[in-house]
Parts: structure tokens; C-alpha cells; sequence
């Protein structure tokens, strides 16, 4: 199950990245000028240094969302289908919200309120001409409130596994990067073209379904093996029935056999006893 959240979360990094777009294209302007004073090289690897402490932050909620997973989750719901059920909802939750559905916008606020309160060590980052101050900027970014971000903490919960979870979160960062690095005009284009062909809904669309089929096939599934099991336990009471009975017949046979032979001897020693008794 863990290849199929991998690229469920790449693909909703990658196709909600319009959104990330909305959120954190201003701050990458706002980054890129900050640089206007480096190199092109230089300024390359900023802007990577930056996005690897986005992808690192992403890890760290990953890691939590996998410890309550394992420590809350895991011992309530062990031994059962709840698990998978659960995902199945995730999935179809997180589809609905790329459709647009706005599940999500009081997380967004609540949010809000703390990456306030991390104003002070924002400014410090600035400017962004040094790789320390890159690192810490993504490092401070990737807690920037977003529903997207919340949605793929959701499947890294219910991924049950600690370094799942931080996997899970490290490939979700990893789908909005082209985006964001992208030259205007390439960012353009791929903002074009997710809208044109309405990638986010479709992408929104599959989640849902790839969530309904968590749920509902291993139920079908275990419903038609249930059949079958019961098919092939009577199957089986009719073979021993079919094998038994030859043996039983065989076995009334013998024994009829045997009686017929004793009959014989008891009529044959009748008929010596008389004439043992004449020669005397």
C-alpha cells in the first residue's frame, strides 16, 4: 500500500500546486529579489538550499503525524478492517478538497494564527544571500498554513508508520517544487495547462475513487471467497460422500460374503455328522 500514498501524494503536490502557487509565489519573488546581489550559480543553489529546508520541515510534520498514527491510532484500531476503512476516507476527503470543497479553510486559519507569531524570526531570514539563511527559510516555510499541506498530514496519520509518514510528506513537498522553480514563462504555461485540462479536478476525481476501491474491494472480495470456501467445503462433503459409499458397499459385500461362507460350512458339516454316526 505504501507505493500507490507515494504517488497519490506526489501527484497531489504536483497537481495542487496551483494553489502552492497562490500561497508561496509571492515569497519566492520576494526571495529572488532578495538575491538580485549573488550569482546566477549562487543564486540556483539558494533557491534549492531553500526548498530542501521546505521538504525537510514537511518531514518533521510527517514524523509527528506518524507518531500519533502509531501511538493513538494503531492501538484503537489494531485487529480489525477500521484501518483501511480509514484511509478509503482520507483518500476520498482529501479528493473532494481538490475539488474544491472548503473542508479545510478553518485549519488554514487556525494556522494563521501561529505563522503570525513566527513573524519576528521571518525577518530575520532576510536577505536571502546566504545558504544558513536559505536553509532556515524553507526550514520556517514549510509551516506556512495550508490546507494541501493538512490533507497529505491526514494520509501520513493514517499511513501508520513513522518513517511512512515522513516519506509520505517528503514526496508531497517534492510534486509542488517544479512550480515554484519554475522561469515565469514555464510556470505560465503549466498553470495553463493544469487549468485547461482541469488536472486538479481529475486528479480529485481519481483520489476518490482510488479511496471508495480501499474500501469496498477486499469487502467484495472476502464476500466472494466466503462463497467460494462454502462451495468448495461442500464440494468436498459430497466427494467423501461419493468415495464412502463404494466403500461401505464394498464392505456389505464382504460381510454378505462372509456369512454365505459360514452358512456353506455349517450345511456341510450337517451332512458328515450322519454319516460319522452310521459307521460307528
Amino acid at each position: 500500500m505504501t507505493t500507490p500514498l507515494l504517488l497519490a501524494a506526489f501527484a497531489m503536490g504536483f497537481f495542487g500546486s496551483p494553489h502552492c502557487l497562490g500561497m508561496c509565489g509571492g515569497l519566492v519573488t520576494a526571495f529572488g529579489l532578495s538575491m538580485q546581489e549573488v550569482s546566477p550559480l549562487k543564486k540556483r543553489g539558494l533557491i534549492a538550499t531553500y526548498h530542501f529546508g521546505r521538504l525537510i520541515s514537511y518531514s518533521i510534520l510527517g514524523v509527528i503525524a506518524g507518531i500519533i498514527g502509531t501511538t493513538v491510532l494503531a492501538p484503537i484500531l489494531m485487529g480489525n478492517s477500521t484501518p483501511r476503512i480509514l484511509l478509503g476516507l482520507v483518500l476520498v476527503f482529501i479528493g473532494l478538497s481538490m475539488l474544491g470543497m472548503p473542508f479545510l479553510n478553518k485549519l488554514e486559519k487556525v494556522g494563521m494564527g501561529v505563522w503570525k507569531k513566527l513573524s519576528p524570526l521571518r525577518q530575520k531570514v532576510f536577505p536571502l544571500n546566504t545558504f544558513p539563511r536559505a536553509l532556515a527559510a524553507g526550514l520556517l516555510w514549510g509551516f506556512l498554513p495550508c490546507g494541501l499541506v493538512y490533507g497529505a498530514l491526514l494520509m501520513a496519520v493514517v499511513g501508520n508508520n513513522v518513517a511512512t509518514g515522513a516519506l509520505l510528506m517528503f514526496v508531497f513537498g517534492l510534486g509542488t517544487v517544479p512550480m515554484l522553480v519554475a522561469t515565469q514563462e514555464t510556470v505560465g504555461w503549466l498553470h495553463k495547462q493544469i487549468g485547461r485540462y482541469k488536472l486538479r479536478q481529475l486528479n480529485g476525481i481519481i483520489m476518490i475513487l482510488s479511496g471508495l476501491a480501499v474500501i469496498a474491494l477486499p469487502m467484495a472480495m472476502k464476500h466472494m471467497g466466503g462463497h467460494g470456501d462454502h462451495g468448495a467445503h461442500g464440494g468436498h462433503q459430497m466427494h467423501d460422500s461419493s468415495m464412502s459409499a463404494p466403500a461401505e458397499h464394498g464392505a456389505h459385500d464382504q460381510h454378505s460374503m462372509g456369512n454365505e461362507d459360514m452358512a456353506g460350512h455349517d450345511m456341510h458339516s450337517a451332512e458328515e455328522m450322519p454319516m460319522q454316526h452310521h459307521s460307528q
